[in-house]
């Protein structure tokens, strides 16, 4: 295929309309323009291109159902990281045409920080995920406004069975004084509860029940510390293992080490990074404060910092660190995983 006969697409996409700009390999625009964001319109545009073109877009709220509408039309799809583009295309005037004008000369010149995107299926699944960790804010939310209730009425309670739904009714009973309001939210509070842990619950059996996913988390539940839901977390967020070709990237993407910073032949690192898959740090940090309650190598991680002068936090990560290194290992060997004296 002779070279001028290639294009190359920007796409800025955006909730009702994207605009694109087609270039040639040498820079010259062939056309530009704006298509609404329907399924439809993208189709019958893509349909439109006689020559075989490359395209890209910025990764948005909205670009995973754009990407899956227009991938069967493209040579090749990217999918970049907003962070990165915004930092190499900086510039004093923006729009929407020089948006994808930009993009297009990032992909042709092969500057474009591409990211990757999962299948459909796993991105379905994720987003699942993602929305019981949702409902389970919204829970812990409920719980704390339950609370605040009781200790506004001045009313004395345990608050380790605060929460049990016997308790719950026995201490409706014996309230006196409190107002009808009052009771009414603590009633209604306790329902949404309900509501949300039987939602956490059907969502969490649907994910177990998932072929893609079943043997990858019964592996990943060997490794002692590490329950059903963070092996679903760790397999949805993650995707394609192999992907990763060290466990210095991955702790990297799940946000367990400090953004490097070197100039001068001076290097530092920074706090923990903020970049990152926010939703496995924060996974793998809970995880990790409980963690070497049950697993006897990541104790002697935790006592081990302890031991160095490290604080909780610091000792925490440290055993974040160990835990990707072992998730990453049975991950990618799909075997059980076996303590060995290298671990």
């Amino acid at each position: 295929m002779c070279q001028q006969d290639y294009n190359y697409i920007g796409l800025d996409v955006h909730k009702k309309t994207v605009a694109f700009c087609v270039k040639r390999a040498d820079g010259k625009i062939i056309s530009e323009g704006v298509i609404q964001a329907q399924k439809a319109a993208l189709q019958e545009w893509a349909s439109q291109q006689v020559e075989s073109w490359d395209g890209c877009m910025e990764a948005t709220m909205f670009s995973g159902w754009i990407y899956d509408t227009l991938k069967p039309y493209a040579n090749e799809l990217k999918v970049g990281h907003p962070f990165r583009i915004e930092a190499i295309s900086s510039a004093k005037k923006k729009s929407d045409r020089i948006d994808a004008s930009m993009l297009a000369d990032l992909l042709r010149a092969n500057l474009f920080p591409e990211i990757y995107m999962a299948p459909p299926h796993l991105r379905d699944l994720r987003s699942l995920l993602r929305y019981r960790n949702l409902i389970v804010r919204e829970s812990t939310r409920m719980k704390n406004r339950l609370s605040c209730l009781l200790m506004e009425c001045g009313v004395e309670y345990d608050s380790k069975r605060l929460h049990g739904k016997g308790y719950f009714e026995e201490l409706l009973k014996e309230l006196e004084e409190v107002p009808e309001s009052v009771m009414l939210m603590l009633r209604m509070s306790r329902t949404s509860i309900e509501s949300f842990k039987s939602a956490q619950a059907m969502i969490l059996k649907i994910l177990m029940k998932d072929n893609a996913l079943k043997k990858r988390v019964e592996y990943l539940m060997t490794i002692q510390g590490v329950g059903g839901t963070m092996a679903l977390t760790w397999a949805c967020e993650i995707g394609e293992i192999s992907r990763f070709t060290s466990r210095k990237k991955l702790i990297s993407y799940c946000g367990l080490c400090g953004r490097l910073d070197e100039s001068a032949g001076k290097r530092k690192r920074t706090p923990l990074s903020k970049q990152c898959n926010h939703h496995l740090q924060t996974m793998l940090i809970e995880v990790s404060k409980l963690a070497p309650r049950y697993n006897i190598e990541l104790a002697m991680v935790y006592d081990g910092e302890i031991g160095k002068g490290k604080n909780r936090n610091e000792a925490t990560i440290a055993v974040a660190r160990k835990l990707v290194g072992y998730m990453f290992a049975v991950d990618r060997e799909q075997r059980p995983f076996v303590v060995t004296k290298s671990s």
